[in-house]
């Protein structure tokens, strides 16, 4: 399984490729008024309008610094209703790849699963050390994607 690396803080993360649709540069984001301190904003990202999410602030309360590498993943996310929709995340250091077989992704940390952040899946080891597994199935609650995603809609 092909995965895409990136950074929050110090800290190595990881996606699934095939949930990637593409990494873009960082682009001039709208502000959403009134949403949470994580979502970065809206952009028109070929002529649909998606929410950017800054997974540093997500998972560590800090915005994303603006490196050269500081990148939007745009990702594709199954709503319950099995609607295919876009949006972006926003992380540091998006510069590489791993390939690693699936059985390799399912180490549990030995912990109880955090029920406020079910999308920190489990925790990859490699030469580079600990890599988490992001789940971005779990990634928006029902209330996060009901605001979210519907903006792209309007």
């Amino acid at each position: 399984m092909l995965i895409l690396l990136f950074y929050v803080g110090n800290d190595l993360y990881a996606l699934d490729s095939s949930q990637v649709v593409e990494v873009i540069p960082r682009v001039i984001l709208r502000k959403i008024y009134h949403a949470p301190d994580y979502v970065a904003g809206l952009f028109n990202y070929r002529g649909a309008i998606v929410p950017v999410i800054d997974l540093c602030h997500l998972i560590q309360g800090q915005p994303s610094c603006s490196y050269l590498s500081t990148r939007i993943i745009m990702v594709n996310y199954i709503t319950k209703e099995k609607h295919k929709r876009c949006f972006g995340l926003m992380a540091e250091r998006v510069t590489e790849t791993l390939n690693k077989p699936a059985t390799s992704l399912t180490i549990d940390s030995g912990e109880k699963a955090d029920q406020d952040h079910p999308y920190l899946g489990g925790i990859i080891m490699d030469e580079k050390g600990m890599i988490q597994y992001i789940r971005l199935e779990y990634l928006l609650s029902d209330a996060q994607h009901q605001y979210l995603l519907a903006a792209g809609e309007r």
